[in-house]
């Protein structure tokens, strides 16, 4: 690589800012933020998960703080510094920040505590204030209980409050809350059965921190989903939310073409846009088109290291999928066929609430508007009274669809491939039937639609088992042959047909049993040994499949 910005290194993780600027990191320039902010009062911005939230925290912190003024060099040459009326408010404000995406905890005690040891970091950070004269003795006591994590809930359910207030008595100046993704403890909540306390809770540390507060000077909060104002932010009205859909500061989060172009261009990859394009970009912020930041740096990462790498989806690797995963489950017909058309390329039209609680999400019409907010799906036009046409946003998505819809369907398979064996051993043709339909119909349509995969995908089922498959027998060869463990069972032959119509599926599937009367494949001499063999024609369309039966020693077919 030629040129100084081509020798830096790649921010894979670093989200603090100042540790981006004095490492000489790269750093694709979203100073501009800071503008966008001094026009708000209080400010949430949702966006997916890896999207540089907590970098842009992080900025805004150390260029607002009163207690940051010896790093003001940070932003030398950035884009903020061509901007006069900023300038006269950096390093101005007393400044707290905070991040709630460690409190993940499975129960609502371990959250309090969690919550407590957040506090503690904050006040270690803010020493001056423990003893400060122009505190009363009732706060200071707060204060240190605070401080020494000995605090009740309602003490902690005030802190942000109480801290923000002894700042502005203490510079006596008014301060700024950064509270960075706000709704990890909401989603943790939800997932693990006490969501209504943490709801509680939260509203009252938001509430008394950012409703009718004197000290403050502004709030801003990052999360990835907007947690409907009547929930959490009951009284705020200066609130403003802006997400996706919204073009208020839509660069300010994820890279645009023209600094993806850059990014390649900086490390001799240009030649690379087209991949980087169709895996990681996609994203639809406002008016604008957004590439993915984390996986698109990531990328470059691997590949500058390895020029035979290929492009994966990194953000699979990162926590959330797991709902994903939930609503595959528990969706029902309409929903697999829904999903179906999306990974075929194809588009829904659907009502998008842009203020949801996680409450509501059980709720299966909101699905679409929980992946659109956290980045699952993308908008390609608004067609009004908040209706969107949705698609998948690009191939690494694509791929966590895929893998989430495999491992759902494993498990699903795995529990019934018992109770197929069993129904196929039985001779019962109409319950093999039905029971494989319902294997297919929770598959997805991104399987090859071959009779070759039919064939693998018949032997994946039954794998528990002894299976032989594509061997010689008699006068053709069988597709599939299961062996019992001992002479008393019964064996299973099973010839596959792929149908080019649903109208083909019976049809086909008599030819299949036809096919193994006529060929002899149940009186192979091997066989002879066996108490019993069972032939099935299947035959297969797409997602559906019909089977007939021909028993050992019958010209007929069933």
């Amino acid at each position: 690589m030629k040129g100084i910005d081509r020798m830096k290194l790649l921010p894979t993780g670093i989200e603090n800012f100042k540790m981006m600027i004095d490492k000489s990191a790269y750093y694709v320039d979203k100073t501009n933020f800071i503008e966008d902010v001094l026009n708000e009062q209080v400010v949430l911005y949702t966006r997916p998960r890896r999207f540089g939230k907590t970098l842009n925290m992080s900025m805004l912190y150390y260029f607002f703080s009163i207690k940051e003024k010896e790093n003001s060099y940070l932003f030398d040459g950035l884009n903020i510094s061509k901007n006069k009326n900023a300038l006269k408010v950096q390093n101005k404000y007393p400044t707290i920040f905070i991040s709630l995406k460690e409190m993940k905890s499975l129960t609502f005690d371990a959250q309090i505590s969690s919550f407590s040891n957040v506090i503690y970091e904050l006040l270690d950070k803010n020493l001056e204030i423990l003893s400060s004269d122009q505190l009363s003795d009732t706060t200071k006591d707060i204060l240190n209980k605070l401080h020494n994590r000995s605090s009740c809930v309602e003490d902690l359910k005030i802190s942000l409050r109480v801290i923000t207030n002894a700042l502005y008595a203490y510079y006596q100046q008014k301060v700024i809350v950064l509270i960075d993704e706000y709704d990890v403890p909401l989603q943790a909540a939800y997932q693990n059965n006490y969501y209504e306390e943490m709801v509680e809770f939260l509203r009252s540390v938001f509430s008394s921190a950012l409703k009718t507060n004197d000290a403050l000077e502004k709030g801003v909060m990052t999360g990835c989903l907007r947690i409907s104002k009547e929930s959490i932010f009951t009284g705020l009205n200066n609130f403003t939310a802006y997400s996706v859909l919204n073009n208020i500061s839509s660069e300010s989060f994820g890279f645009t073409e023209s600094e993806v172009k850059q990014l390649l261009k900086d490390y001799n990859l240009s030649e690379k846009m087209d991949e980087v394009k169709e895996w990681y970009d996609g994203y639809q912020f406002g008016n604008n088109e957004i590439y993915n930041p984390w996986s698109t740096l990531m990328y470059v990462k691997n590949i500058t290291q390895d020029v035979s790498f290929k492009p994966i989806s990194f953000w699979a690797n990162t926590s959330g999928n797991d709902l994903v995963v939930k609503y595959i489950q528990n969706g029902d017909k309409k929903l697999r066929k829904e999903f179906d058309l999306l990974m075929n390329g194809q588009s829904l039209i659907k009502y998008i609430k842009p203020e949801l609680t996680y409450r509501e999400m059980d709720n299966i019409n909101n699905i679409y508007s929980f992946l659109l907010l956290t980045g699952y799906l993308k908008v390609i036009k608004d067609r009004g009274e908040n209706q969107y046409e949705l698609v998948i946003p690009n191939k690494e998505v694509y791929e966590i669809y895929k893998q989430s819809f495999m491992s759902y369907f494993e498990d699903y398979t795995t529990s019934r491939k018992g109770e197929l064996y069993q129904e196929f051993v039985d001779g019962d043709a109409k319950k093999v039937n039905l029971l494989l339909n319902d294997i297919l119909l929770r598959s997805i349509s991104y399987f090859d639609n071959q009779e070759s995969f039919y064939h693998g995908f018949l032997v994946g089922l039954l794998n528990d088992y002894e299976v032989v498959s594509n061997k010689e027998s008699g006068n053709g060869r069988f597709d599939v042959c299961v062996l019992p463990e001992n002479i008393l069972g019964t064996i299973v032959l099973i010839e596959c047909k792929h149908s080019i119509s649903e109208d083909d599926l019976i049809d086909d599937a008599k030819e299949g049993a036809r096919q193994i009367v006529e060929q002899k494949y149940l009186e192979e001499h091997k066989f002879k040994k066996y108490e019993n063999v069972i032939g099935y024609g299947i035959s297969f369309y797409k997602k559906q499949c019909y089977v007939v039966k021909v028993e050992h020693g019958s010209k007929s077919i069933v």
